[in-house]
């Protein structure tokens, strides 16, 4: 969901060598994967305020061979969604329910608020909660109203992920929605952090210390940044399983920032990878104690990023996960190995203690030659593995050209593995499209499937991904403010991927 600073835009000719060899670099390389798609679930609300219907932004989270997964349903053009969906599979991927949060939107009939966003999941093993966190928005009448106009740092030149802070909507409030029965039903939210009515706080994520023998076994701990503090990045912490919250707390540098991912060590150290204020590099902080204090930030790479066409909604974002051993992963998508930064990869980055981290490396989708545009990247690790036998599985989107246009654009979801910590990748492989960019939500930042996907493992091993797939719009056209022909799902692949 983030208004960032808008990058100006950048099919095929089957006749021209030169076209055909960027696309094949996509194309070829992503339609040898024969796996069958399940849709786990679709938008029902018919509110006229927002694009029906469609589901966009999935993140998922597993335990065992439970997996769980939000994401946004009935995207608002500037900002927000008409509800967060759920849906939980016990059997690895194979069989999922699904549903809708309570207690959150007036659009649901039973919440305060007006709209809600950024869903991210969590597992708390200690206590047996399952905790969806989310950024619950008002309207700016809404707010107006409350408290008068209130002005806010509109020319900062920090980037907003949701809402405008006079015209709104603004990020108001940071929920947990909680389940105590393996994510099959879910009760009324409890707040995180409460901006009140004048605020403007974004882009929350949560996770918990799942680790028995860590010291801080059964804490859980948010991050969110605040736009009204030049988004100064905040930290609190449940010991309760997430029934209560801590103030937040800065960094020790007060670092600005978004988009967070926190992951926990074995030994209670939690790391956070995120980006800054501008996304113009990559950061890291962490706590050794538990989420009393925070460490202040340290680089992790300068971000060299080339604008995705469509215009599609997409940045650098980094997604982050952690293996068994406690070494962090951070993808992003990239440009510097194109020649001309002309498109985009994913590229990784690691750290044994997110102090010091390795020099980004390219993951091998394509050849560095090809025109291929790489983005929106999520990453899973099997925590069952660490070290050089770590199991790395990468949700993608792509464009096999990323010279296109709105009416050119072919969007493709990919995939690709490593069994080996990321010293090498198995052959990359497509799940879904080629999509119309058109087909997909309309925000104020372009064409949206998410500001981020999402990718688990398994007990078993396998990978298990969550993505946004649309089809053309029932009776053609586009999918645009106050329609209810869009066709824009949560997908994922029956009984997950196995590594190759």
């Amino acid at each position: 969901m983030y208004p960032r600073f808008c990058m100006p835009p950048r099919r095929r000719s089957a006749f021209l060598a030169l076209a055909l060899a960027s696309v094949m670099a996509l194309s070829s390389t992503l339609m040898s994967l024969a796996a069958t798609l399940v849709q786990i679930s679709s938008d029902p609300f018919t509110n006229t305020t927002s694009e029906h219907k469609t589901q966009v932004e999935p993140d998922t989270y597993s335990f065992g061979n439970t997996v769980v997964a939000a994401f946004q349903s009935g995207r608002f053009y500037d900002g927000g969604a008409s509800d967060i969906g759920w849906a939980t599979s016990t059997d690895g991927g194979v069989t999922w329910t699904h549903g809708f949060l309570p207690g959150i939107t007036t659009i649901t009939g039973d919440g305060p608020f007006d709209r809600v966003s950024d869903p991210a999941v969590a597992y708390d093993a200690k206590h047996n909660v399952w905790i969806i966190s989310s950024l619950a928005l008002l309207n700016g009448s809404a707010r107006r109203a409350a408290h008068g106009t209130h002005a806010g740092p509109g020319s900062s030149g920090v980037i907003s992920l949701e809402g405008d802070e006079e015209a709104g909507p603004n990020g108001v409030a940071v929920l947990a929605s909680r389940s105590t029965d393996g994510g099959l039903t879910w009760g009324n939210p409890v707040t995180i952090f409460n901006a009140g009515p004048t605020g403007f706080i974004d882009k929350n994520w949560t996770v918990c210390d799942d680790t028995p023998t860590s010291p801080f076994y059964g804490n859980c701990y948010t991050e969110f940044d605040d736009f009204n503090d030049g988004d100064r990045v905040k930290m609190t912490t449940s010991t309760d399983g997430g029934l209560t919250w801590s103030p937040p707390q800065n960094t020790a540098n007060n670092a600005t920032g978004l988009g967070g991912q926190p992951v926990v060590q074995p030994n209670g150290t939690v790391i956070v990878p995120l980006s800054d204020a501008f996304e113009f590099q990559i950061l890291a902080f962490k706590s050794t104690n538990g989420g009393a204090s925070w460490s202040a930030t340290t680089r992790v790479s300068l971000i060299s990023h080339h604008s995705v066409a469509g215009p599609m909604r997409s940045g650098p974002l980094p997604s982050a996960e952690i293996d068994g051993a406690g070494k962090v992963y951070v993808v992003w998508s990239d440009c510097r190995f194109r020649p001309g930064c002309t498109a985009n990869d994913i590229v990784m980055s690691t750290s044994t203690n997110g102090t010091t981290w390795s020099s980004p490396a390219r993951i091998p989708i394509a050849p560095t030659s090809s025109n291929a545009d790489f983005f929106i990247p999520g990453l899973g690790v099997d925590k069952a593995t660490s070290g050089s036998s770590a199991h790395l599985g990468l949700t993608f989107y792509g464009y096999p050209n990323a010279n296109c246009t709105a009416s050119t654009c072919q969007l493709e979801v990919g995939f690709i593995a490593s069994t080996n910590g990321g010293s090498t990748w198995g052959k990359a492989t497509k799940l879904a499209g080629p999509m119309n960019v058109n087909w997909i939500a309309n925000t104020s930042q372009g064409r949206m499937v998410g500001d981020y996907i999402s990718t688990s493992f398994t007990a078993s091993g396998k990978a298990v991904p969550a993505f946004a797939v649309a089809t053309a719009p029932t009776g053609g056209g586009t999918c645009d403010v106050g329609s209810l022909n869009c066709n824009e799902a949560t997908f994922s692949v029956v009984g997950g991927l196995p590594l190759q």
